[in-house]
């Protein structure tokens, strides 16, 4: 298919497609667009369209769609064949407009088009030119004709006014435009002072505003630079750009004699006159003054002031060796005399004094510190660990000591042994002294105190800075070194190694703990990923706590101290410490398990329902036989326990799912609570159970309850209400297994009133009159086998469940729902 605007003098007709695009219906390009007009279509149709752009064909000049071909142009342009037909519109270099237009037939609608545009050369007559010389500015410019009419205005480097007009015909409000702009380079004579170097007097005033006096300024001032006068002007209107730099000075000042300062300073004319008083780089005062002529009140300006590098003869030098401390200070000339007393960079005292002669009362400044080198003379490490420890503090070690069972003892002992020395550090090999600034000193009145500097974020860290004489004294008469007095708390804390990380593989943190051979005081123990320790004091042992760092114990700190009291659970150990709120465990999966229940449907929707939590949901149904369906379950289960839902169960819409097993203890199955809604019992039967995996793997099932047989816990949590009436095989199967377990267990005072809650269901309807025909079947059965074990563990099997119902009651179990269904 051809189009008679193009030019195929030039083009390949022997151009073929692959085989395998012999379907498509083939596109050239143009010079503008990838489809010229012209195709290669297959006699049987087509569905697609290929585009071939590296095939041109070029196309020629349709004079029937251009409104105009008087521009300089390129009139071979052409649509793209496959856009909605509109009206073309291309403008020039001003605006979307002034270019010729192209129509498709039936267009209305205008589409703007950047490319290619009309470089307009021509000048309208709607200018208006100003008389001042306008030297460079393009008059080819013209405003879109899809505006509404204004008159442009055109501005200059300095204003929005200034330039050229473009008036269009009824044109009666203004528009300001930026580009182009009138470059100004004529001077006005409206300037008062025209003889300042490096000031440009092409500026001019904004033609809307009212007449002002523009004053200009300087780099210190708003005044002392030329002025613009608009004839008829009373008011003054000071200007920021552009400013004179003042390079001159005045004859004003006392004292010129100080280096770096900066003379070309200048008051501003509109003050009342001062005498301005210049500072250093300590005070308002101590530089020269700027007198103005009659001037009697004093003015203190802040910029520039003088750098003052003198030391004055004032000062008294403490012996302690002092780094970096600016002695050119000096206090303010205004102030009554001070002795002025410099802090260092931990207390207000201990620096410098700057004595004024006179001075009997002292000011303590805070602005300065001074850095003091130690003056303790000595540092104790208390080691926790085994192995070298290399001390990266200035003060030297002089002593050492094992840790014993608290701080206070460790303390008094290795301290009478250094009597010697006043001041003391002491370390712990548990922390990093990397960045710790061991000259701290405390202040005078505090030499006495017991200075403590937190661990991390625990408060009873492992750092002391102590006056020797004054601790062993007041150490005699406490137990604690808690109750020492006075304490004082650093803030200034040191960073305490974090402890080792164990993993263990078991479901309970107990044999990990046995079997770790302890060095360190603290352990973080973890099952799959550990977690950011908290800091536990070391002072005494029943602070040295375990801490559980996330929900269920999946991570958790355990003190070495522990391992000596636990036997069969991490409880052995009095000192656990729950206040703590530990992370989010993975959260354990849910397994919905289903054989053969009516409303098994029904509560497998439930579950999703309300299921508020990111627990991984699956569903085991129809395995053979109870133990088989269990151990089916938690096989289909990743975690190391799972909530198993039983098909019976609608779930309570407030359970938390975020529960987690006590890996503290010893691994064990979790009970949790139904409610009965036929005999209004709520305790374990056809609740959920948080099964443990390893557990369930190893159970024999021996007994008449999978669960009962091993180790387990009741958890008095709520999880649903056991729909087990609504099917009456169910419900008959269900209450017997119960019951029977119930009358086994006997005497017990709790499941003897629920046997009899279960006898004695009150028969509202056909199904609940199953339930109880059922507790009663059961109790029948246990008197008629005499409780033999053997026999009473036959019911563990549906099809032994459904043979009894059969022969006690002549029915089947599908029998049993068909006669309900039809009463």
């Amino acid at each position: 298919m051809l189009d008679k605007h193009c030019d195929y003098s030039e083009f390949d007709f022997s151009w073929e497609p692959a085989p395998w695009e012999k379907d498509f219906r083939h596109a050239f390009s143009s010079q503008w667009q990838k489809d010229s007009g012209t195709y290669l279509i297959p006699k049987t149709g087509f569905t697609e369209t290929k585009y071939h752009n590296n095939v041109c064909v070029k196309r020629l000049v349709n004079l029937d769609r251009w409104d105009s071909i008087d521009f300089d142009f390129d009139y071979t342009w052409h649509p793209d064949p496959t856009e909605p037909d509109y009206i073309y519109q291309f403008g020039t270099q001003w605006q979307k407009t002034g270019g010729p237009t192209y129509t498709t037939p039936g267009a209305s609608t205008i589409k703007y088009v950047d490319t290619p545009c009309v470089i307009k050369t021509t000048v309208d007559d709607n200018w208006i030119i100003p008389s001042s010389e306008i030297e460079g500015f393009d008059y080819t410019w013209h405003p879109d004709d899809t505006e509404y009419p204004y008159i442009y205005q055109f501005g200059t480097q300095w204003q929005k006014t200034g330039g050229p007009q473009y008036v269009v015909p009824g044109a009666t409000e203004i528009k300001y435009v930026n580009t182009p702009r009138v470059t100004k380079t004529t001077i006005d004579t409206n300037w008062i002072d025209t003889e300042i170097k490096g000031f440009d007097y092409t500026w001019h005033p904004d033609d809307n505003e009212q007449p002002y006096i523009y004053q200009f300024g300087t780099q210190w001032q708003k005044t002392g630079g030329p002025r613009y006068l608009v004839p008829g002007a009373t008011t003054i209107k000071y200007v920021d750009t552009p400013r004179v730099t003042k390079t001159t000075i005045d004859t004003n000042w006392i004292d010129t004699d100080f280096e770096d300062f900066d003379y070309t300073w200048h008051p501003d004319d509109t003050e009342h006159p001062y005498i301005y008083q210049f500072g250093t780089q300590w005070q308002k005062t101590g530089g020269l003054r700027y007198v103005v002529p009659s001037a009697t009140e004093i003015k203190y300006v802040n910029t520039p002031r003088i750098t003052k590098t003198t030391v004055d003869d004032n000062w008294i030098i403490p012996s302690s060796e002092i780094e970096g401390f600016d002695y050119t200070w000096h206090p303010d000339d205004n102030e009554q005399p001070y002795i002025y007393q410099f802090g260092t960079q931990h207390q207000k005292t201990g620096g410098p004094q700057y004595v004024v002669p006179n001075a009997t009362d002292t000011k303590f400044i805070n602005e300065i510190t001074t850095r003091i080198k130690a003056v303790a003379s000595g540092t104790v490490l208390i080691k926790h660990l085994s192995g070298e420890y290399t001390h990266n503090g200035d003060i030297p070690i002089v002593s050492s000591s094992r840790f014993i069972s608290n701080y206070l003892d460790t303390l008094v002992r290795v301290l009478k042994k250094l009597t010697e020395h006043e001041y003391v550090w002491v370390i712990s090999d548990l922390c990093d002294y990397t960045d710790f600034d061991f000259s701290w000193h405390p202040e005078l009145w505090q030499h006495s105190m017991l200075h403590v500097f937190p661990s991390n974020e625990q408060e009873f860290g492992d750092t002391f800075f102590i006056h020797v004489e004054s601790f062993l004294e007041n150490a005699k008469n406490i137990k604690l070194l808690e109750w020492y007095s006075p304490l004082n708390f650093v803030p200034v804390s040191v960073q305490r190694h974090d402890p080792p990380q164990i993993q263990f593989q078991s479901d309970s943190v107990v044999d990990a703990v046995w079997s770790y051979n302890f060095q360190e005081p603290v352990v973080q123990f973890y099952r799959y990923q550990p977690e950011k320790p908290v800091t536990i004091s070391l002072w005494q042992e029943r602070l040295r706590t375990v801490v559980p760092l996330k929900k269920g114990s999946e991570s958790v700190l355990v003190p070495r101290d522990a391992k000596n009291y636990i036997k069969t659970q991490i409880y052995d150990y009095q000192w656990i410490d729950k206040k703590h709120v530990p992370a989010q465990s993975t959260p354990l999966d849910i397994v919905f398990i289903s054989n053969g229940e009516s409303n098994a449907e029904k509560n497998w929707e439930h579950l999703h329902q309300v299921h508020q939590g990111t627990n991984r949901i699956v569903r085991v149904d129809g395995v053979k036989g109870r133990a088989e369906a269990y151990r089916a379950s938690l096989e289909a289960s990743t975690t190391d326990w799972a909530f198993c839902v039983f098909a019976k169960l609608e779930v309570d819409a407030q359970f938390d799912w975020t529960w987690q097993p006590d890996r503290l203890q010893e691994p064990k199955h979790y009970i949790f609570h139904a409610h009965n809604p036929v005999n209004g019992l709520e305790y374990g039967h056809m609740a959920m159970i948080a099964y443990n995996k390893k557990l369930v793997a190893t159970n024999q099932a021996q007994g008449l309850d999978f669960t009962l047989d091993q180790s387990h816990e009741v958890v008095p949590l709520l999880s649903g209400i056991a729909r087990y009436a609504d099917d009456p095989w169910i419900a008959w199967r269900s209450a017997f297994r119960e019951c029977l377990k119930l009358k086994h267990s006997l005497p017990n005072i709790d499941n003897n009133y629920r046997l009899t809650q279960w006898l004695s269901t009150d028969k509202a309807s056909a199904v609940a009159g199953w339930s109880a025909i059922g507790a009663k079947d059961a109790v029948d059965y246990y008197e008629s086998v005499n409780g033999d074990f053997d026999k009473l563990r036959l019911t563990y099997e549906w099809e032994f469940l459904a043979d009894h119902l059969f022969k006690t009651h002549n029915v089947t179990p599908d029998q049993l729902c068909t006669q309900l269904q039809g009463q």
